[in-house]
C-alpha cells in the first residue's frame, strides 16, 4: 500500500480521504491505511471525527462544510489532531479561537482532486498565514513546480494529493517534493 511506501520514505503524516465512500468502506480503507502507516506516522482521516476515534486515529481535518471545530474539539481525547480548511482571514482566525491545531488554506491552485473549490492562489494564502499563529499548509493544485511560491507565501507546507498519488513513482515524487519543500523553507530564514 502506498501508504506504507510513503512512511518508509519518510512521510510522518498522512490525510486519508474518500469523499465520496459510504461510512463502511471509509471505515475499512482509512483501517487498511492505519496499519499500513504503522506508528511512525500520524494518520489524519478527512471530515469524519466519529471515524477517526474509532480508529485511533491522530487527527481529524474538518472541511468547510464539515462540524465546526468548536462543536469537535470537546467530544475528542487531550492530544488529537483537528485541521479546519479555510479560505480567508476570518475563517483563519475562527479556526483557531475555536481550537483548531493547524490550517488547509485555499484552494490555492486549480485542482481536480476536489470539486468545490474557490481559489484563493498565494495572495490569499499569504493573507491567512499572516492572521494566525497556526501552521498553515497551502492546498490545491500542489506540483513541485509550485511548492515553493507556497512556502514564500507564509505557508508552513502543502499537501500534494495528485502531485504523489498520481505520480508515475510516487515514492519518488514525494522525495522531490519534500526536498523542494525543505529547500525553500532553508531559503525563507
Amino acid at each position: 500500500m502506498l501508504a506504507g511506501e510513503l512512511v518508509r520514505a519518510g512521510c510522518s503524516m498522512l490525510q486519508v480521504r474518500a469523499k465520496q465512500a459510504p461510512s463502511k468502506e471509509f471505515f475499512d480503507f482509512a483501517s487498511r491505511v492505519l496499519e499500513a502507516a504503522g506508528p511512525d506516522c500520524r494518520v489524519i482521516i478527512n471530515d469524519r471525527f466519529d471515524i477517526a476515534l474509532a480508529l485511533g486515529a491522530a487527527g481529524v481535518h474538518l472541511g468547510v462544510d464539515d462540524l465546526p471545530v468548536a462543536a469537535v474539539r470537546p467530544c475528542v481525547p487531550a492530544g488529537f489532531i483537528i485541521g479546519a480548511t479555510c479560505r480567508d482571514p476570518d475563517t483563519a482566525r475562527r479556526a483557531a479561537r475555536e481550537g483548531a491545531d493547524y490550517l488547509g488554506a485555499g484552494a490555492v491552485f486549480p485542482t481536480g482532486s476536489k470539486e468545490d473549490t474557490r481559489l484563493i492562489g498565494l495572495q490569499g494564502l499569504a493573507a491567512i498565514a499572516s492572521a494566525v499563529r497556526l501552521p498553515v499548509y497551502g492546498i490545491a493544485g500542489i506540483t513541485l513546480d509550485n511548492c515553493a511560491g507556497v512556502v514564500r507565501a507564509g505557508a508552513y507546507g502543502c499537501a500534494g494529493i495528485t502531485a504523489v498519488a498520481a505520480a508515475a513513482d510516487p515514492v519518488e515524487s514525494y522525495r522531490r517534493l519534500e526536498d523542494a519543500l525543505e529547500l525553500a523553507s532553508r531559503l525563507q530564514t
